[in-house]
């Protein structure tokens, strides 16, 4: 096998292993970790870590130990917050969650640092387009990731669903359920009973051992980048001083176009806090058991690795506004139904029909947002991103830290409130770009294009 393909595989199985784990956790811990709201609190601390952790590390981290080094490094603090479930209370879930947000930056900018050099490398040697061959291994890596969030909750709801102590939810108890849930702690109430701690254990434990794997298969298998390349690499990253970073990221908001974009991008962080936060506590767990959460949550990421895959292709027929009003109407359609639908257990499709169009909308979400502002601002590419990176995260931090203190109905409206104002700001940033380009060959062809990226995710 070709030596930089060898090394491109390893990294997409170590990040398959490391998010199998992950990403399953991260579904359950607002069931899991229900008392007092230390579930969502530790997500909430996560995300405003990550913004920290965006702003400094990755430059300092990847200049002083290269990239093979950073990656098994930022994978371990990973393990960390597996480990703090084991015990979960407020001294261990949320240290290992700030742990785990300032690993999360420098991870992904070493995947995509080393795929960079990797496909240049080869690119070099073979006489090909280096654009091209590293469109290819990012496309390789996406296509063994995305299957990441399949796994992870397959996982959980296997193990989970091994529960003896599945009660019998009575239609009072199911009153608590829904948009108008109660604001109490409904899985101590329902038929959500807490599995045994043994269960819970096994689950850790597998996860916990899936990143270790990923830890070990790095740094056995993926082969340091050579030293000339990582000379020319640290060199890149020298160039911007990390407060010119900083300040870049700032001063971007002096162009009206990402300040316009600010309630999009933070949206996305939103309905995402949403599904993963509320729908799966206050509809799922509540009147089906938390041992479905895992497939409900399957549905989502199986749909939207679909769709992703599907709107990157049709973008360039259908155009990106399309799309948006698309996921608008969908997004929509799901906020009012969910508002008014009383969850019973009788109507279990019903449990997986929400998150599939929810996977629908996100999928619009995550590849046309990030191709606009890859179009928008293509000369602020690195200070445009950190702006989306910056502002979603926000939405994650929010959307997890008001989580326990509302009822779901107000989070719906809150949903709802945010869609339709981040319609209008962007409508008005496509009225300025027409109007600054109008009718030119250049704007129809940029409209269609954009780079993919699904690394919000984390």
């Amino acid at each position: 096998m070709e030596r930089n393909l060898k090394n491109v595989l390893v990294i997409s199985f170590g990040f398959l292993l490391l998010f199998t784990a992950y990403g399953g956790l991260q579904s359950l811990q607002s069931s899991l970790n229900s008392e007092e709201g230390l579930g969502v609190a530790s997500l909430s601390v996560l995300y405003a870590a990550l913004i920290l952790s965006s702003m400094f590390l990755p430059p300092i981290l990847i200049k002083k130990l290269g990239c093979k080094w950073t990656i098994a490094i930022s994978m371990c603090c990973y393990i960390a917050f597996s480990l703090g479930n084991f015990y979960a209370s407020w001294y261990t879930l949320i240290p290992t969650s700030v742990i785990l947000g300032l690993g999360g930056a420098p991870l992904w900018s070493a995947k995509c640092t080393y795929l960079t050099i990797a496909g240049t490398s080869y690119a070099e040697k073979a006489g090909k387009n280096a654009k091209d061959i590293i469109n290819q291994y990012f496309g390789v890596f996406f296509l063994v990731f995305q299957s990441s969030g399949i796994w992870g909750n397959l996982i959980s709801s296997l193990i989970l669903s091994q529960s003896s102590t599945k009660a019998n939810i009575s239609e009072e108890d199911l009153g608590c359920c829904g948009a108008y849930n109660c604001l109490t702690d409904t899985s101590n109430t329902t038929g959500s009973a807490k599995p045994s701690n043994s269960l819970i254990y096994t689950l850790l434990g597998v996860y916990t051992a899936s990143g270790v794997l990923a830890v070990l298969l790095v740094i056995i298998f993926l082969d340091q980048i050579k030293s000339d390349q990582a000379e020319t690499e640290k060199e890149k990253l020298e160039a911007p001083s990390f407060w010119s970073t900083f300040l870049a990221t700032f001063r971007h908001l002096k162009d009206k176009r990402q300040c316009l974009l600010i309630p999009l991008t933070m949206y996305s962080g939103f309905e995402q806090g949403f599904l993963s936060g509320d729908y799966t506590k206050v509809y799922v767990t509540c009147a089906l058991g938390i041992q479905y959460v895992g497939y409900v949550m399957i549905c989502f990421a199986a749909v939207n690795s679909l769709c992703s895959l599907l709107f990157g292709k049709i973008s360039q027929f259908t155009g990106r506004k399309f799309l948006f009003a698309l996921a608008t109407v969908t997004n929509t359609a799901c906020i009012i139904a969910l508002l008014l639908w009383k969850p019973h257990p009788k109507q279990l499709a019903v449990f997986f029909v929400f998150p599939a169009l929810w996977g629908l909308s996100d999928a619009v979400w995550q590849t046309q947002t990030n191709g606009l502002y890859g179009i928008l601002f293509e000369k602020h590419k690195e200070a445009a991103f950190a702006n989306y990176r910056l502002w979603e995260s926000l939405g994650f931090v929010i959307a997890f830290g008001y989580s326990t203190k509302l009822q779901a109905y107000i989070k719906l409206y809150i949903l709802l409130s945010v869609l339709v104002l981040s319609m209008v700001t962007y409508g008005a940033v496509e009225y300025l770009e027409a109007r600054s380009s109008p009718g030119t060959p250049t704007a129809a062809k940029k409209e269609n294009g954009g780079p993919h990226s699904q690394e919000t995710h984390m």
